[in-house]
């Protein structure tokens, strides 16, 4: 499962360009529910209804409004081909989408277009673009991929606003996430070959780490868990995959 790859800070690159490749060429089936990104499909869900939870508590807004990000501006790093950032502009945001990958930035453009959705794409490196600062940043199933992590999220603490939402979800580093994400899910070819590397996964203990570092504090963390019953569902399990908020450290930079 992953939305991308993407960078660090100008002059230190985190791109791992095979990786970038390797998203790259399966562009073109990102929006085919029964495609390359299926799993990606079902995990959309579950990642909004914590996203929207998630502004509702941070701003207070009316729990019943269809664009609660009216009047905010997003960032969605590794943004692939829009599955998540075509949803936040649908809440009212001015979104831009990052993904190392040109052809997955080219798909999103495309189909937001079809779709009447104003969305600004970049491919490249987030460092390097210029992009100033969002009130919501999200970076969803990337972290997994980049090779400097510490570099990575000091700037996904450089572009998020002072008052600003921060979330992000990665597969947790468990024996379970290797049974089941890597050896299981690219043998039974839910998920395409090469996609994950184990060694890369992070603990919720690190990943907050990484981002204390970075000047962010972690304010909720939540499970997200498969069973067959109830498929991909929030979960207080977080030995496969587990998805949090941050915001900058009151008092911080």
């Amino acid at each position: 499962m992953s939305d991308a790859t993407v960078t660090g800070e100008t002059g230190s690159a985190t791109i791992r360009e095979g990786e970038a490749a390797h998203f790259g060429k399966l562009a073109r089936e990102w929006w085919d529910p029964k495609g390359s990104s299926a799993m990606l499909h079902r995990l959309n869900p579950v990642r909004l209804r914590f996203v929207r939870d998630a502004i509702d508590t941070h701003w207070g807004g009316d729990v019943e409004s269809v664009r609660p990000l009216a009047g905010k501006t997003a960032l969605d790093v590794g943004c692939g081909a829009g599955l998540l950032t075509e949803p936040l502009a649908r809440m009212g945001a001015e979104v831009t989408g990052v993904d190392a990958a040109p052809e997955n930035t080219q798909v999103a453009a495309l189909h937001a277009d079809g779709a009447g959705l104003d969305i600004r794409y970049m491919p490249g490196e987030l460092g390097s673009l210029g992009l100033g600062h969002f009130d919501l940043v999200t970076c969803m199933e990337v972290l997994e991929h980049v090779a400097d992590k510490q570099v990575f999220a000091a700037q996904l603490s450089a572009h998020l606003a002072q008052g600003g939402l921060m979330v992000l979800s990665t597969p947790n580093r468990t024996l379970a996430s290797r049974a089941l994400l890597v050896e299981g899910a690219e043998w039974l070819g839910a998920i395409p070959r090469g996609t994950h590397h184990w060694d890369d996964f992070v603990t919720p203990e690190e990943l907050e780490e990484l981002l204390e570092a970075a000047g962010l504090e972690v304010t909720s963390t939540r499970g997200i868990a498969w069973s067959p019953v109830q498929g991909l569902h929030l979960s207080d399990d977080m030995s496969l995959n587990f998805i949090v908020t941050a915001r900058h450290r009151q008092g911080g930079a």
